[in-house]
């Protein structure tokens, strides 16, 4: 696995990490792809995910916290410098043979420092009971034929972190709700700094050697290209969303896909448009593959049925036709 290497160590923001690995995947020579990343304190949240739901905006900016949305799914993740990102790109694009492949990467360069790691059904990395990585997918869209796109797996590392920011970023900041947030959050996450007696330099360094073979240093002009990609990160378009009024709106957490809520305009009882917010793990085209087939049918069991795909899974990570049409219409 070759290591992408850029020409300065310059802090950058979280926005430019993300059109980069983009950049990867559509413009570099077919190989697998990885590279480490650290940011100041920011928080990066999932495609399809309300920024309201999701973040506490006021904390956010009284404290300097950036706020970033990905196109890949899954959940909400606070990071700063003293944790880790990492990006994986490959051409694979068997959604599950990919994760399971990063998540057993990262999970054997743990147990050579005498880690007990080990992966979860959703696809984090655990010590023992604790979550100390988590991942998401996401494949780009191709734009050439000579270069057809490949599948994006990027996660965390908590070496440490700054557990204040990280529960109050994402939850409501009242000092009483802080204060066992912080301690249950402590309860239910691992930082790595408690198992290995390596600084995180050193730690980045045993990462670097254990997983790469090869180092690729991009070019003034490669940034140049990643800075125009990441420019679709910072509308305010793209950030914050565009939220039009709905008619009902449905919740429900699907054990084993994530938490869900689908908010569904109706006409006389006929789907006009569905938009499906929640921390699910993206598989698929999400629009055309499933929501716009939707459009122009009555929400009931039987129609639902009769137009949606025999399998959906290869859209949203486990999940089952019966499951959504529960969704949509309980």
């Amino acid at each position: 696995m070759i290591y992408v290497s850029l020409p300065s160590d310059e802090i950058r923001q979280l926005s430019f990490y993300l059109a980069l690995e983009e950049y990867v995947a559509r413009q570099l020579a077919p190989a697998d792809y990885f590279f480490m990343w650290q940011v100041k304190p920011s928080v990066i949240f999932g495609r399809n995910q309300l920024i309201e739901n999701e973040v506490n905006m006021d904390y956010c900016r009284s404290h300097n916290i950036q706020m970033f949305r990905r196109k890949s799914g899954g959940g909400c993740v606070y990071a700063d410098m003293n944790n880790v990102m990492m990006s994986y790109i490959t051409a694979d694009d068997q959604v599950g043979f990919t994760f399971n492949r990063y998540i057993s990467m990262v999970v054997l360069m743990l147990q050579k420092l005498g880690v007990d790691a080990s992966g979860s059904r959703r696809n984090d990395v655990m010590i023992g009971n604790k979550k100390v990585s988590g991942t998401a997918f996401y494949k780009p869209v191709a734009r050439t034929e000579h270069h057809p796109g490949r599948s994006i797996v990027h996660g965390t590392m908590l070496y440490d972190t700054d557990m204040l920011n990280m529960v109050g970023s994402i939850t409501p900041s009242s000092a009483k709700l802080l204060s066992k947030g912080v301690a249950s959050v402590r309860q239910r996450v691992a930082l790595l700094k408690d198992y290995t007696t390596l600084t995180l330099d050193e730690f980045k360094d045993h990462v670097r050697k254990t997983l790469c073979d090869g180092e690729l240093m991009l070019t003034d002009d490669d940034i140049q290209h990643v800075r125009e990609i990441e420019k679709e990160y910072l509308f305010d378009d793209f950030i914050y969303g565009k939220n039009p009024q709905y008619t009902i709106v449905k919740k429900r957490r699907i054990e084993g896909v994530g938490e869900f809520e689908a908010r569904i305009a109706l006409k006389n009882g006929v789907i006009q448009r569905v938009n499906l917010m929640g921390d699910y793990f993206l598989v698929g085209d999400l629009d055309h593959g499933l929501l716009d087939i939707l459009k122009g049918v009555p929400l009931t069991r039987s129609a639902l049925w009769s137009r949606l795909p025999d399998r959906i899974d290869d859209i949203i990570m486990n999940l089952m036709t019966e499951d959504f049409v529960r969704l949509l219409t309980e």
